[in-house]
């Protein structure tokens, strides 16, 4: 009896594992070809809409001056975009940095005390002058002809949201998160794609997304996942939130596991916290293929540590009688013990490549099962330490 329940574990485990990663994407790729939803391209001689370009920072000393400077190369007609600084009541030289563009147009707008990201996104909406709000954190660099992409979406008044697409670079090819972070990352990016042929994106690139301003002036609890809600939003109003391969901007990978993982737990709980208060959007009955990709992409991802360990005492039960299981145990203790060996050393600049994949992996599942936790007990985290990346340049 024991047995047979461990063998409908593992099945059941395994099977959550394959749809998850790929039989998710799969289905999106059939439907998306049953039923395309192509969205616009830009034109160069069409009027452009307004924008306000909204950087929230928190002791941006080192990298605000690059950011400010790439944001001003943009090309996109300079009569029709305003640049806004918000200060999360700074504490080294990063207002005075950004006060030096104010001839340029360049607006601060810093806040009495430090509350967190959202509280100083939320403060900061009513000063956000343009039609469409692009939102952007300091130490990404966007490729100065991604801002058209993006904008030419919203010719389609279906579409409320248009998320950018990351791509992750490093100057330390070697770094311990580089192998594993660079093909999350572009798996993601692959899964918004597929997502948005077929009914939009059910999250938004937190470090570059355009949002309608009236849907960017929705209120959200300061705890909150700004970047997860803009698309949860969108829908929830009607709108399409998509994702815009041609618009491109280079994230920095974390050099240090510990510091991902960190960013990971934090913004896991968010994610989790900001779906149960905007849970009603997993009702297929009224949202339909939205509401699968969201319990697909968001909730699935999140089962998944807790099958993966369910697997594993399964494995454990049937290894004295089972040799595949015998050896599907010692596979796992290889991946635990390279990970193991990844994490002791993740901040080791020279770790070779092959324990990278294995502990950001790892260290992914346990975020999620550490975040999970934290969003149960009630965690908050309003205020927000930026993840400290060395600044990339556009190219």
């Amino acid at each position: 009896m024991l047995a047979t329940l461990a063998i409908w574990i593992l099945a059941a485990s395994a099977l959550l594992f394959v749809y998850t990663y790929i039989g998710y994407p799969l289905l999106l790729g059939i439907v998306g070809r049953l039923r395309p939803r192509p969205i616009p391209v830009p034109e160069d001689s069409r009027e452009w809409p307004s924008v306000s370009i909204s950087v929230p920072a928190y002791n941006e000393e080192a990298q605000i001056e690059g950011l400010v400077e790439s944001l001003l190369a943009l090309d996109y007609p300079k009569d029709r975009l305003q640049l806004l600084v918000i200060s999360d009541a700074s504490a080294d030289a990063t207002d005075e940095i950004v006060g030096r563009f104010a001839d340029r147009g360049v607006e601060l707008l810093r806040m009495p005390e430090r509350g967190g990201k959202t509280k100083a996104e939320n403060a900061a909406a009513k000063h956000l002058t343009g039609e469409i709000v692009i939102n952007t954190d300091a130490s990404i660099r966007i490729r100065p002809d991604a801002i058209k992409p993006l904008i030419a979406t919203f010719a389609d008044p279906e579409i409320g949201c248009a998320s950018g697409r990351d791509v992750s670079v490093g100057a330390d090819e070697d770094a311990s998160t580089n192998v594993g972070e660079s093909g999350y990352v572009g798996y993601e990016m692959g899964v918004r794609e597929l997502e948005t042929r077929v009914s939009g994106i059910v999250g938004a690139s937190g470090c570059f997304y355009a949002i309608r301003t009236h849907l960017h002036r929705l209120p959200l609890p300061e705890s909150l996942s700004r970047d997860f809600a803009a698309a949860l939003h969108t829908r929830e109003h009607g709108y399409r939130p998509v994702s815009v391969s041609d618009a491109v901007c280079f994230v920095p990978r974390t050099t240090s596991l510990k510091k991902e993982y960190r960013r990971k737990v934090r913004t896991i709980t968010r994610g989790m916290q900001t779906l149960w208060h905007k849970r009603a959007l997993m009702n297929p009955f009224r949202f339909g293929l939205f509401a699968w990709m969201l319990l697909s992409h968001k909730v699935c991802r999140w089962m998944l540590p807790w099958a993966i360990g369910a697997a594993g005492i399964a494995m454990l039960v049937l290894a004295p009688s089972n040799p595949v299981a015998a050896g599907l145990v010692v596979g796992g203790a290889l991946i635990l013990t390279l990970a193991a060996v990844g994490w002791r050393r993740a901040d080791d600049a020279s770790v070779s490549k092959v324990f990278s994949v294995p502990a950001y992996l790892v260290a992914g599942n346990l975020a999620a099962a550490h975040a999970f936790v934290r969003a149960v007990a009630g965690a908050r985290d309003a205020l927000w330490e930026p993840t400290r990346r060395e600044a990339v340049k556009a190219g």
